[in-house]
């Protein structure tokens, strides 16, 4: 016995397979539409971050002076990392970046919360916006436009703070308190291995303080009016209602705050170049930092291999000490104690 098809049969299979190709293509679309919208960032970030931390990685083993080409690298294994970690200039750069982060970053803190408590607490309306985005323009400022000002204010001769310690010494009022400063004239902010450091130090208070202004004043804006009453009526002072109530309150907003310091503190870079015109860190390579001698090796000396083995050895110390940080004050500083 023969099996037929009848035309209607015939027919409906054709239409069917239309509407089954069309029904795969619209499942496809469905899938693909996605990737092909955020296609761009995977492609920038394959182009511009993935490749260029994988050629790192790769380049570190490798010995290349970029002006003879690729052709003509050679690798030389763990060579680079053994030549960085036995290098003096490192080892100097390392300590001058923890001096510079510690001395630096310490002291943004330290003023940013009670003037961002004070911003909240005794400024209302446009006035305390005001001052906010005042003190965050340092901030948003060019950095190397900071440091330039700042060279110029630190200059021996001509340089405004020499200036006003001279005019502070000849005030009648103050001149017991400033009668070193005629014998210490010229002081050289920026030619004085003892005071190239702190010269820097204070270029990355006056810059990066307001932004923990900002972050701190968000900070205290989200502690309840309610327990300041509560704290009110026990007979709370107003600094027992900062230390005991507001500064537990912004334990995460400090724990953001001091995460962004030690990471950017220990990049220091624009600030100690400019500031040493270039040379090699200044006096006795007291402002060389671990970025600066990175961009010593690699775009001066043109020992790109060295530079990108001292890049990860300055990312494994980054991590280092934000990992210490995160161990320290992570479940404190997220509010997970409890």
């Amino acid at each position: 016995m023969t099996l037929t098809t009848t035309p209607n049969e015939e027919r409906g299979t054709q239409m069917r397979a239309p509407a089954r190709r069309r029904s795969t293509l619209r499942i496809w679309k469905k899938r693909l539409m996605p990737w092909l919208f955020i296609s761009p960032f995977i492609i920038l970030f394959m182009v511009f971050t993935l490749f260029p931390l994988l050629f790192s990685i790769y380049l570190s083993f490798q010995e290349w002076n970029p002006v003879a080409g690729l052709s003509s690298m050679e690798y030389v294994g763990l060579y680079n990392y053994q030549l960085a970690l036995t290098d003096p200039w490192l080892w100097k750069s390392l300590y001058n970046t923890v001096w510079l982060a510690v001395v630096s970053g310490i002291p943004q803190h330290l003023l940013a919360i009670p003037v961002a408590y004070m911003l909240v607490s005794a400024v209302r309306g446009r006035l305390r916006h005001l001052y906010t985005a005042t003190m965050f323009i340092p901030f948003i400022t060019s950095t190397v436009a900071v440091a330039l000002i700042f060279f110029s204010i630190y200059s021996t001769n001509a340089g405004i703070l020499n200036q006003w310690l001279l005019a502070l010494s000849n005030l009648p009022v103050l001149s017991w308190f400033f009668s070193w400063v005629q014998d210490a004239m010229p002081i050289r902010w920026l030619t004085s291995s003892d005071l190239l450091k702190p010269s820097i130090a204070m270029v990355v208070i006056w810059k990066y303080t307001g932004f923990n202004i900002v972050v701190y004043s968000a900070g205290f804006l989200t502690v309840s009016r309610d327990l300041y009453d509560a704290a009110k009526v026990d007979g709370c002072s107003r600094w027992q209602q900062f230390w005991h109530v507001a500064l537990p309150m912004i334990r995460p907003f400090i724990f953001f705050a001091v995460t962004l310091t030690i990471i950017g503190n220990l990049q220091l870079f624009e600030e100690p170049y400019v500031l040493t015109q270039g040379e090699s860190g200044g006096v006795a390579q007291s402002g060389l930092t671990a970025s600066y001698y990175l961009y010593l090796v690699g775009w001066q000396w043109l020992e790109m291999g060295a530079a990108a083995a001292i890049s990860w050895i300055l990312f494994l110390f980054i991590a280092i000490a934000t990992g210490v940080h995160f161990y320290f004050n992570g479940r404190k500083g997220l509010g997970e104690d409890r």
